[in-house]
């Protein structure tokens, strides 16, 4: 089978494709056909080894490779079909469309992928593409989780900063079907796809500093890195909720603080990717209460592309990678050359 492999850190071309061994599922596995998967801000961090979060270089590092990647084929969040399952498997069928998150094992930029049946796999929703589905997983587990932390009340205001990314986008929708209402703030190439998802209100950060606008919020969802936390303290609402979803350490160390002895409550807290929220959001899906906004999808051969096109900041909603459109393009190549 095709890869997408990396034998070291660094740039995009660093990645290329080989032929591996295709996988075997033990007992408790399913084999899955990859269809599509989503280049995530976390490949790239992987690929490179430069992460936002500062925090995460050390244990990530003696986790994944001091001097060379332990894992080489990236790739956390897919669509597929199961092919084969394992002797204990129940769940998941041969034929089954799914998508789903490998977790922690990486893998989905390959053609095949074994997972045991226990990770965070369902069928996916109906109504929307292989391409479409590879989108949601990470982004949508991710707003779910949060959206309900922030315990969201009819009427309530909801900052997200940094809303133009994958979690931002779908923590637009699910904030509305909440019933509040969403400022979003990102760059002005992201205002009219933001606006179309829902947000009542945008802010280009490039031209106004949002903790200086005047306005006070009940809820914070902040998703950049680099914010200041006691500037984004100060435009909260008493009994007001700030949720960061690249908290700092010396930020998680400070919502303790914050939760513990002022009328505002801090949160930092990882999603925990459960099979109950991925078919709750399939299931929001299929309603039309929210939908995954694809920037760009590419064939596998254009990876490097894909991994620049995510490290410009510059797409508007989610790149995604197609092995379909590899076989497509493959098809259409080997007919035009016979028509020639």
């Amino acid at each position: 089978m095709k890869a997408i492999v990396y034998k070291k850190y660094g740039p995009p071309d660093v990645l290329h494709i080989i032929e591996v061994e295709k996988p075997i599922p033990k007992d408790n596995e399913v084999l899955i056909k990859v269809h599509s998967t989503e280049v995530t801000k976390a490949d790239c961090e992987m690929r490179s080894f430069n992460f936002a979060v500062i925090w995460f270089w050390l244990p990530l590092r003696l986790m994944w490779g001091i001097f060379k990647p332990k894992k080489n084929i990236l790739g956390g969040y897919f669509s597929g079909e199961i092919e084969a399952v394992g002797n204990n498997v129940t769940e998941l069928v041969v034929g089954d469309k799914i998508f789903g998150s490998t977790q922690m094992r990486f893998g989905a930029y390959g053609e095949y992928l074994c997972l045991p049946d226990s990770y965070t796999i369902v069928k996916k929703p109906t109504n929307i593409s292989y391409e479409e589905a590879a989108a949601v997983p990470l982004g949508a587990l991710n707003a779910l989780h949060f959206m309900r932390k922030a315990n969201i009340k009819e009427g309530e205001t909801v900052l997200i900063n940094g809303a133009g990314g994958s979690i931002g986008t779908f923590a637009i929708q699910i904030a509305k079907d909440m019933g509040a209402e969403v400022t979003a703030v990102d760059s002005p190439i992201k205002e009219t796809m933001l606006r179309q998802l829902g947000a009542d209100y945008f802010i280009d950060y490039t031209q106004k500093n949002v903790t200086k606008q005047g306005n006070t919020y009940d809820i914070i969802f902040n998703m950049v890195a680099s914010s200041h936390y006691s500037d984004f303290m100060k435009i909260l609402n008493r009994n007001g909720r700030y949720l960061m979803g690249n908290a700092k350490l010396v930020d998680m160390i400070r919502s303790v603080v914050t939760s513990k002895l002022t009328d505002k409550k801090a949160i930092f807290s990882f999603a925990g990717e459960k099979i109950e929220e991925l078919i709750t959001l399939r299931t929001m899906i299929e309603a039309g209460k929210i939908r995954p906004v694809v920037d760009k999808v590419y064939s596998i051969n254009q990876i490097i592309k894909a991994h620049q096109r995510v490290e410009a900041e510059k797409r508007i909603g989610i790149v995604v990678l197609s092995f379909d459109l590899e076989k497509s393009l493959t098809i259409s190549a080997q007919k035009t050359g016979q028509a020639s």
